[in-house]
């Protein structure tokens, strides 16, 4: 059974500091576990996490494309992956122009996301967790091996989308490695 919650607050650029969303990864995080994050910006939770951004004027521990940087953890590492990529192709659009990066068909399909999921899905540890972010509720996924516990749906009212927030387990038994 999924827990699903739904909060108001003021919409924010920088997801991780708009207030129910803060709160729900403040309970969650693990303290003394690797925590991933590969599109930190201005999170307050980056002192606790590898971070990457591909904008080098941000503080973080990388400064990379996050599929790059994924590719860079070992296999089973993270306890937590904390997901907030651009949501939409008009976003990762904005994103590559600002930092003069090449923007092509690539970068602004579906398959952006996959691919990263699947990285996601590799360096995450049995039974670590992933946070993700956007406008909808798909996740990472079960089709990557997660099972999704929590929904967080934040309304920021008017003409702003809803930030929806997942948290899922990486599923022992769709992995077939019992529990």
């Amino acid at each position: 059974m999924i827990n699903i919650q739904r909060r108001w607050a003021m919409p924010d650029a920088n997801t991780f500091n708009i207030n129910p969303i803060m709160e729900f990864i403040g309970k969650i995080m693990p303290f003394d576990g690797f925590v991933v994050d590969p599109f930190v910006r201005n999170s307050p939770f980056k002192h606790l996490c590898y971070s990457n951004d591909l904008d080098p004027e941000i503080i973080a521990d990388e400064h990379m494309d996050a599929l790059d940087f994924l590719k860079t953890i070992p296999d089973d590492k993270a306890d937590l992956v904390l997901f907030d990529p651009p949501y939409s192709p008009r976003q990762v659009s904005e994103c590559y122009k600002k930092m003069k990066k090449t923007v092509n068909m690539e970068t602004t399909q579906g398959s952006f996301w996959a691919k990263l999921k699947v990285e996601i899905s590799r360096i995450t540890k049995h039974k670590g967790m992933a946070v993700a972010c956007g406008w909808n509720s798909g996740g990472i996924g079960e089709k990557y091996g997660f099972l999704m516990t929590d929904v967080l749906m934040v309304a920021h009212g008017g003409a702003h989308n809803d930030t929806i927030i997942t948290l899922e387990i990486k599923n022992p038994i769709q992995l077939g490695l019992g529990i």
